[in-house]
This record gives structure tokens, sequence and C-alpha cells, in this order.
């Protein structure tokens, strides 16, 4: 009505418009002949009264016409209300329904729809009450085992909101897209652990049965779950496999991990896999890349373990057994001999560690340091911080004339650096646990000795990467990369003994950890003219520390019956220190195979974990964010209280168990 009124209006605005004109022009003839004024009157009379008749007549007409147009709209949303192919209702928020449609009441004739119905029109009344006033819903619902999309508007009517709901069917869509994301494809690589470590151990007469044995194994898991499996090299697969078989072999938790250990491929021989699989990627190149990296990453940590990448995200399965020494130094060699060329190429190098450095860091750092010194090249050991537990050894270090000023801080560092100069990252691998983090940032050549097993934040830039995680420390590695050294290196009586206390300290006087190599690198450094009563003394606690770490050892609880667990009260700068040497004396006690010490140091929670072979404590404290090996491994957790760091600790080992179980 409104509407009709405004047209209307507009059509007798433009005919005053017309009427003002012709009186103007009747004016202007009249003033050049008054004999025309009577019959100009007469005729503007007869002017106004069509003009009224005619708009009136007009107006009657388009009432008419907008009155039917609008009877027809009406009528045909009606029908289309009634007839809609998409289930309808029209509802009040308080619950009242107004209309259904003829294709509501067919669909969900023998359902009870109501209850659907409430917990819509409640969430739509929750949001009015929120302020949040969409006007528009979209969401998903599922009813009868089938899936609808939801389309809603909603407007005001008196004291209540009344909104239309339209149900359409996605049941079809839904399943569609959850079969194209099921058979979305995984990349895999599959790599037999030291395979030609392994090979050199089996006879001639034995090695085809036993490889055949191994590929058939790895065939048949595969066909199991649908895959298809190619040999791209004599130690190493290719697999595809569809993201709904690869949730059967989660499920199974990589079971060809045990199987390919089974014993009757060889009695003597423990054969391991390597796995990784991504569907990270647009196309299968992209996700085989992706694979490519993660399963440098298992390599990285010992092998035995399988690893699946997926958003981003790494999922590990395994990696329960110790890793198999290599009995052949090429790679030690080689790395040795590149290292000394990208050494002589630089400008000048600096040796880092992790922050908190123990003795193998330090010791390592030294070792690394001499090569630089007899290459002659200009060198520096950078280093901010460390415990007591070096306090003996940095007194032994003050007195040496070659490291008056061998040991600089994070400024004098950063000021050193330029484009050709080359930094050497001792004893771990990480980002966030390099001394200097920002050092990693400004320099373009890198290099990285390590024994730890690789974790997911690795140092991904590095231009040349030793890290071998069957070795007893990094001051192993280090003494192998000497030894093999182009140019001879002459270790003074005190550098060597700083690389014997870095085996020292790692494998708990040659206890944990300690392989054949690890002998031939005490061996070779005993000739270089080692006083292990000194080194010795650098290992002495105070009776003070002994004290508190034996409060340490009787305040601690056990789960599993096996697995002891600690928590170090005080707050001290050797935190960390004291709960490692407390974590090592809890494994001297009877039938515990696991420890674990809690501390607190400033905003930071410490855990030092230890076995004695039986648990994998690095796959514990990985999910704390930690790492390290199976038999030694540590963590830091922020924002976290000591107590509820024990809580969270303990549902990791039972998470462990759950997993391998």
């Amino acid at each position: 009505m409104n509407h009709n009124k405004k047209v209307f209006e507009k059509i007798v605005s433009k005919t005053k418009i017309y009427l003002l004109i012709i009186a103007i022009l009747m004016i202007m003839i009249c003033v050049y002949n008054t004999h025309y004024i009577i019959p100009a009157i007469c005729i503007y009379i007869l002017i106004i009264v069509y003009a009224y008749w005619t708009n009136s007549k007009g107006q009657e007409e388009l009432s008419e016409h907008i009155k039917n147009l609008t009877f027809s709209i009406d009528k045909v949303a009606k029908i289309s209300l009634v007839n809609s192919p998409f289930p309808l209702v029209i509802a009040e928020t308080n619950g009242n329904l107004i209309f259904r449609n003829t294709r509501f009441n067919e669909e969900f004739a023998n359902i009870d729809i109501n209850n659907y119905l409430k917990d819509i029109l409640k969430d739509v009344k929750a949001e009015i009450n929120n302020n949040e006033k969409k006007e528009k819903i979209v969401s998903q619902i599922e009813i009868d085992k089938k899936t609808y999309k939801i389309y809603g508007e909603y407007v005001p009517l008196k004291d209540e909101y009344v909104i239309t709901i339209y149900f359409i069917d996605e049941t079809k869509l839904v399943g569609l897209e959850k079969e194209i994301d099921e058979t979305n494809t995984y990349i895999g690589l599959i790599k037999i652990d030291n395979y030609d470590e392994i090979i050199q151990r089996i006879s001639d007469d034995e090695k085809p049965q036993i490889i055949a044995k191994i590929e058939k194994k790895i065939y048949d898991w595969a066909s199991e779950y649908d895959g298809l499996i190619l040999k791209s090299d004599r130690d190493t697969f290719v697999g595809i496999f569809e993201k709904k078989k690869v949730k059967q072999i989660v499920d199974k938790k990589f079971d060809i991990l045990d199987i390919i250990k089974d014993e009757d491929i060889s009695e003597k021989i423990p054969f391991t896999l390597s796995i990784a699989m991504s569907n990270e990627g647009e196309t299968n190149y992209e996700k085989y890349k992706s694979a490519g990296e993660s399963l440098d990453i298992v390599l990285g940590r010992g092998g035995d373990q399988a690893v699946i990448k997926e958003e981003e995200k790494y999922h590990f399965f395994g990696g329960r057994t110790q890793e198999l020494e290599k009995r052949t130094k090429v790679k030690a060699r080689i790395v040795s001999h590149a290292l000394s060329e990208l050494i002589a190429e630089s400008s000048n190098v600096l040796i880092i560690g992790h922050n908190s450095p123990d003795i193998d860091c330090m010791g390592s750092a030294i070792g690394i340091y001499k090569l630089v010194q007899t290459l002659k090249k200009e060198g520096y050991i950078v280093n901010e911080s460390y415990g007591t537990s070096l306090d003996a050894f940095m007194e032994s270090l003050k007195i040496e004339p070659a490291y008056e000023n061998a040991i600089i801080g994070k400024n004098e560092a950063l000021s050193k650096i330029d484009e050709n100069t080359l930094l050497i990252v001792v004893d771990t691998h990480k980002k966030n646990y390099v001394e200097v983090p920002e050092i990693l940032e400004n320099v373009s050549k890198i290099v990285v000795i390590d024994h730890h097993r690789r974790s997911t934040d690795y140092i991904e830039n590095a231009t040349l990467t030793f890290q071998e995680v069957y070795a007893s420390s990094t001051a192993e590695l280090v003494t192998e990369i000497i030894e093999y050294a182009d140019k001879s290196v002459n270790l003074t009586e005190f550098e060597a003994e700083a690389l014997y206390a870095g085996i020292m300290m790692d494998t708990k006087a040659f206890t944990f950890k300690t392989g054949v190599r690890t002998f031939e690198a005490a061996a070779y450094l005993r000739k270089c003219g080692v006083d292990i009563i000194r080194v010795k003394k650098w290992f002495q606690s105070d009776l003070k520390t002994y004290h508190k770490i034996s409060n340490i050892v009787s305040n601690a609880d056990t789960i599993y019956d096996t697995i002891a667990i600690s928590i170090y009260e005080e707050e001290d700068k050797d935190t960390n220190l004291i709960c490692a040497k407390a974590a090592d004396e809890l494994l001297t006690i009877n039938n515990i195979t696991a420890s674990f010490v809690i501390g607190k140091l400033a905003d930071k929670v410490y855990i030092s974990g230890r076995s004695i072979g039986d648990i994998n404590v690095q796959l514990i404290l990985e999910k704390l964010g930690g790492g390290g090996h199976i038999t030694l491994a540590g963590a830091q957790v922020e924002g976290m209280t000591t107590l509820e760091v024990k809580e969270e600790l303990i549902n990791r080992i039972h998470e462990y168990f759950s997993e391998i179980n």
C-alpha cells in the first residue's frame, strides 16, 4: 500500500510541473493579447479537470495491477513453501511450530523430529540472547543416519522470533567426501636398517635366503593393507597406501616392525626396519619428498621405528630396541675430511653446544677447537653458562695457556660473524637447545655433530651433519674425526682428558651404551696421555650434594614395581645436575629398571630419565617435549609445577605401556 502511494505521488508531482509550465505559457500569450484571457482561463480549467480525471483513473489501474501482482506472488510463495523439494519448517524460537511443508512430513514421517528441532531453536535463541543476531544460520546435523545441512533465517515478530528452516540432505555428498578422503594416498619409504653392516656378517650361502625372507614379509605385510610396494634399492622400498588402510596400520602399531625381527629370518642377526609415511603435498612427488625427510628423522633416531607425517605433525611408533653399532669407520673418515675442508674455506669458526653444557659438550667443543687450531684458523668456543658439575673442569681449563681467549660470550660471538663464518654445533641438534640460538640465524654454514636421537625441531639447514645415535657420546664422534683428520692433530694431555671425560660421563664410566668403537676411541685418547685420576676428580661431588641426592633417592615412589619417580624439592642453580645424578643413583637399586627425577629451576621444570635398557625413557620424555636415548633422556617443561609434571609424567608412562602392549 505504501508503495502504491509513493508511485501515485510521483505521478501527481510531474503533473503539477506540466500544469505550471502551461500556465506560464498562457500568461505570456495573454500579456501580448488581452483578448485571449477568457479563452485561456477556460482552456486551462479544462486541462486541470482532464489531468485530475486521468490521474485518478491511472491510480485505480495501478493499484489494481499491483494488487493482482502481489496476490500472484503470495500465491506462488505459498505454493513454493508447500511444495518445496526440501523439508521446510517455520517455527517460533519458543518452540511453537507454525508450518511444516509436505516434504518435511514425508521425510521425517517415522522419526521423532521434535527433539532435533528443540535443539536447533534452543541454539538460535541462545544466539539472540547473546546479541549474536546473525539472521541466518548454517549448520550440519545427523538425523537417523542421514546428514543434513540446515539453512535458516529468522525475523522478529512481537516478543518472539520466527525462523524458517530448510533441511538439505547431504548424506551422499558427505559419504563421497569421506570416501575421497579415505582413498587419499600416503607415500611410504621402508628401509632396512644398517643393511651393509648386517649383510657382511652373513655367509654368502645364507644371504639370498635371508634377503628373500625379509622382502617376502614386507610384500605380504603391504598386501594385507592393499598397498603397492616397489623395491627402489637393495635396502629401500617405496609404498603407496590409502588413508583408510594407514589407519588400520596405525591401529596395529606398525606390526611389521616386530614381524621383521622374528627369529625365523635369522637367529643371529637382529634385522630392523625404518618406515616413514606422509600425505603432505599436493602431488605424489611432494608426498615422496616429505616421506624422505621424515625417514631421515627416523634414521637419526636410531631406526627400528615408524613415523607418519600429517598436518605438519609427526607420530612415532616403535623404537624400543638399542641402536646397532656400525663397525666400519668409513663415514667418520669422510666426515673428517669434509669438515677439514669446510674449516679451511672459512674465515673463522664458532663452536657452540647446548645450554647448561655438560662435560661431554665442553670436551667435544675443545676437541673441535683443537682441530681448528691445527688447521691454522681463527676459532672460538661460545659459552655463557655452566653448572657446578663443570667447576673442577673449568678450573683446569683456566690454567691452560692455549685456551686463555678461547671462550667468548654471546655479544662477542655475534660481532665476529661474517659471510664466511662456520658454525659447528656439538652435542645437540635442536634449535632451541643451542646455547645462543641467535647465532643460527646469522650464519650460512652450519655443521652438526651429535649422538642424540633426532627430534622434529632439528637444525634443518646444516651443511654437514654427523649424527650417529649408536655412539656413546659426542666426544666419541669428535675423537674419531680427530683420529682420521687429513692433518695430524696432536692432542695435549688436557685436551685428551676433556674428550675422555665426555665419554666417561655419557657411558657412566663405560657401563651404559658402550660399544667396540667406544673403547677404541678411549684407547686412542689413552695413547695421548690421559691422566685417569685427574678425570676422576672432575666427577667428584661434595658432601652437601651427596646428601641432596640421598634425600631424593629415599623419597622416590615406584610405579609398575620397577619405575622410580622422585621430586627434588629445593631450587638451586645445580638442579639439572643433581636430578641427573639422582636418576643414575636410583638405577643402582635392585629391581629398578627406569628412574625419573623432577626438579625446578627458575621458570622451568627439569626431568632426568634413566633406564637399564628394558624401558625406552626417550620415547616417554619425548611426549613431554624432550629427547635423548633409550637409556638416557631429559626434558624441560614450562608453565607447570613439579607435582603437575609428575602427574603428567605418570600419564605418559601409562601411555607408553599401553602402546607397546
